[in-house]
């Protein structure tokens, strides 16, 4: 890690400390932020880093306590070993094996994001967990007995008291180690990222090169800085004038937002299959036959989409076997093999 990302490290650190008086800041697992990383968007100030909270946290997330019927957890759907995502579901499955409305979004480098989900509908991460909580076709929980059965549990009053200092849990308390958790999870120790920051003398060979050149003059638009979005929401030719799903016209109402959705973060991509907000394409080599060949014209297709002689993204066969060469060095095996975030139980 170079000089910037220590410091950053150690401004964190501190902020730590300062706002959390009385409990043990992490330290083991400092929040280093990645020096080819943009500034965070979450403010760690009002809600800083303990090993207490990230604990709290990670046992919430593995517990199907919090389902209405005791049998899903948030892990369910957001799998370590699949890049936190579901595997091989097209759309995610909830409690009595109710099939979901969309495909299951990574959740790591939260600590980055501006809003959530493929349709934008949360825009902090600290209410995210309410979203699969409450959903009927996910956890089907309310969270207010959520933090019923919370309190009565003695193991979780005794946690929640360490963590927080509380002698009765809330849904604040909640959703602030669900949180943690969360912005604790960077992902930046890709191939990809040793390569830009000159780590170990790591190298792309020629292939992986080739493909890096081909994406930033042809995906970087939309896949921009080293998260690999721009956080925005786009239509990329999937559906025509009616889609099924309405994307973030379902937020906003707007009709100029229609069949538009979170552009993903293209890390760990390889791991997250199947693609798309429905989970249509269960390859990489699919995703770049349809912007090669098949994106659909609509009102609201993004300009980038349409702005040659025909639509979509010019590419021969060798040029998308080259971008995904170099979409595979996008993998960061040392989050996913990272015990920090598996189940407490193994």
């Amino acid at each position: 890690m170079n000089k910037q990302a220590w410091i950053f490290a150690l401004l964190i650190t501190v902020l730590t400390c300062s706002f959390f008086v009385g409990k043990q800041s992490v330290t083991a697992k400092a929040l280093l932020i990645p020096s080819n990383f943009p500034t965070p968007t979450y403010d760690l100030s009002k809600n800083p880093l303990t090993e207490e909270g990230f604990a709290l946290g990670r046992k919430l997330f593995y517990d199907p306590l919090l389902s209405k019927d005791g049998t899903i957890s948030c892990a369910s759907c957001h799998q370590q070993d699949a890049g936190f995502v579901q595997a091989d579901h097209d759309l995610s499955h909830g409690v009595e094996d109710r099939l979901g409305k969309r495909n299951a979004l990574p959740i790591f480098n939260a600590l980055f994001r501006k809003s959530f989900f493929w349709d934008g509908g949360v825009p902090k991460l600290d209410f995210v967990p309410v979203n699969p909580i409450e959903n009927e076709l996910e956890m089907d929980e309310k969270m207010d007995n959520v933090v019923h059965k919370l309190n009565a549990s003695t193991n979780y009053r005794a946690l929640f008291k360490n963590a927080f200092s509380v002698d009765t849990i809330s849904s604040k308390e909640v959703l602030q180690a669900f949180a943690q958790f969360m912005y604790a999870m960077v992902s930046a120790n890709a191939k990809y990222d040793k390569f830009v920051r000159k780590e170990n003398n790591t190298l792309l060979d020629k292939e992986e090169l080739a493909g890096f050149n081909l994406f930033k003059d042809k995906c970087a638009s939309c896949h921009s800085t080293d998260l690999f979005t721009d956080d925005s929401f786009r239509n990329n030719g999937l559906d025509n004038e009616h889609p099924k799903d309405k994307g973030r016209e379902e937020i906003t109402l707007n009709l100029a937002d229609r069949a538009k959705f979170k552009v993903p973060s293209l890390r760990n991509v390889s791991l997250t299959a199947p693609y798309m907000h429905d989970g249509r394409f269960n390859s990489l080599e699919e995703v770049m036959d349809h912007y090669a060949n098949t994106v659909q014209n609509s009102s609201t297709l993004d300009p980038l989409l349409k702005s040659g002689t025909r639509l979509g993204i010019p590419l021969t066969s060798n040029e998308q076997k080259q971008l995904i060469l170099f979409l595979n060095t996008l993998t960061d095996s040392t989050l996913i093999n990272n015990k920090d975030f598996s189940n407490p139980k193994h």
